[in-house]
């Protein structure tokens, strides 16, 4: 699916960071905490609880000590992605998972069509090859698996891209959706405002795209 020219073409410079220092520096010291507050972390919960289903099989990319899975999610099996071994190990969420760089190499170690669902919970803003990231995940997904993209207002400010902060929170949820048209493979992405208390809360919204039927 082709953009519709709403957005110009990508330029490198639109991936920049302030922090150009190799990510494997950046994420080598743990940080076992949640980026987002509490509520939103509930909110985030009770939205997976309404796209996933029993069985699922779940990637949970760019994950870290938590996965925000419902706290009675029966997944099939949750494959957890970082860049960080001691935060995925302290995550009980997941049954396994793997290291790697994505911005180095946006490639997925899975056959086509492995997966039920793909999260990516507030870590969108970091990817410098998101449209490639985002193909991968098309790839991996099975017919009508479903991605979710979430965010909020907070970050890393020195690793998040330079085009993301140039924007708000409504042209964020535009960009992620763009990814996700320029990647292909997906339906035509929405997104939900899962704000659980705005203006008394951290704002969170996701961007939800599902897999088309592959050829």
């Amino acid at each position: 699916m082709n953009s519709g020219g709403e957005f110009p073409e990508f330029r490198p410079d639109f991936f920049a960071r302030q922090d150009e220092m190799p990510d494997e520096m950046f994420y080598s010291i743990p940080r076992l905490v949640t980026h987002i507050d509490d509520e939103a972390c509930a909110a985030l919960a009770g939205y997976y609880a309404t796209l996933l289903k029993e069985g699922d099989v779940v990637l949970d990319l760019m994950s870290s000590c938590v996965s925000h899975l419902p706290r009675d999610a029966a997944c099939g099996k949750v494959i957890g992605h970082g860049m960080n071994r001691t935060e995925l190990e302290a995550n009980p969420q997941l049954d396994e998972y793997f290291l790697q760089n994505l911005n180095k190499t946006p490639d997925l170690p899975f056959e086509a069509a492995s997966f039920d669902a793909c999260l990516i919970a507030v870590s969108v803003q970091y990817l410098t090859r998101p449209v490639e990231v985002f193909a991968e995940i098309a790839r991996i997904l099975k017919p009508g698996g479903v991605l979710a993209a979430s965010f909020s207002n907070r970050m890393f400010p020195t690793k998040a891209i330079a085009l993301w902060q140039a924007m708000g929170d409504a042209a964020h949820g535009e960009l992620v959706c763009e990814y996700a048209r320029r990647a292909g493979g997906f339906d035509e992405p929405v997104i939900r405002d899962l704000s659980p208390n705005p203006g008394r809360s951290d704002p969170l919204y996701a961007v939800e795209a599902h897999a088309a039927a592959h050829a």
